[in-house]
């Protein structure tokens, strides 16, 4: 960091009260800790999320991210080099939480759920996520790409870090054999398109329908595709978007689930 930072960030790290627009309206103990400054740096991230997202990118000052965080000028600059700096560092926040979000999901199905209930419970986790935050998420996830090649560089390793997770999903389907044996990678690709692509139509509409019943039809158009029921499909119900047949098993006497 530059030594022009680091006098501008009070004895390293600011927070000093100061009085007039666009200063903080309270003085912050000095994070001396590593736990102090972790916990500091999320303060600034929270901050930069909130403006970044009432604002948009371009109009959003390191000024107006220190007001919301209660901090000086310079104590942003303590912990990030820059504005880019700064979005980079909240890209990469918010990616890391989708993950955690659809890595819960898998780790506690709901009881009774059937054979479609993993790639179900990624596929609404990632719903949930986008709406429960619109503007951040339209912020992050989609305008990011008008921003420029680095930050298109970015994302591109965020979605390609998603395609893992679906991948994962894939192989574990393919193993217990539910689904046909094909190259997981794309089949992780086209599921991620798809997932995609509505997640980012429901920051701007939900079209009044739930995350839920959303994550059953993709999950049921994935299994199935665009076969129409006489073709062995049976009814789709939530939680178990499976073909079943005679035997009530998926893919007995109907095939492979795709």
């Amino acid at each position: 960091m530059g030594s022009w930072a680091e006098s501008a960030a009070t004895n390293g790290d600011g927070g000093g009260a100061m009085s007039g627009a666009g200063t903080p309206e309270r003085r912050l103990r000095r994070a001396v800790t590593e736990e102090d400054k972790g916990r500091r740096r999320h303060e600034i991230i929270e901050a930069a999320k909130s403006t970044f997202s009432a604002k948009g990118f371009h109009a959003t000052t390191v000024a107006d991210v220190a007001r919301a965080a209660h901090l000086s000028y310079g104590s942003v600059y303590w912990y990030f080099d820059s504005k880019d700096a700064l979005f980079h560092a909240l890209m990469e926040t918010e990616a890391r939480a989708l993950r955690s979000s659809i890595q819960e999901a898998l780790a506690a199905p709901p009881a009774g759920a059937g054979a479609g209930a993993p790639l179900r419970e990624a596929v609404q986790a990632t719903f949930r996520f986008f709406e429960r935050d619109r503007a951040s998420a339209k912020l992050l996830f989609r305008d990011a790409y008008a921003l420029g090649d680095h930050f298109e560089e970015h994302l591109f390793g965020i979605y390609e870090g998603f395609v893992g997770d679906v991948e994962e999903v894939v192989v574990e389907a393919m193993d217990a054999g539910m689904i046909i044996d094909l190259p997981p990678r794309m089949v992780a690709f086209s599921v991620a398109a798809l997932i995609g692509q509505i997640a980012q139509r429901r920051i701007v509409t939900d079209d009044g329908l739930e995350a839920g019943v959303v994550a059953d039809f993709v999950v049921s158009l994935l299994l199935y595709g665009l076969l129409p029921r006489s073709f062995g499909q049976s009814r789709v119900g939530p939680g178990d978007p499976g073909r079943t047949g005679a035997g009530g098993e998926p893919g007995e006497s109907g095939g492979p689930l795709i």
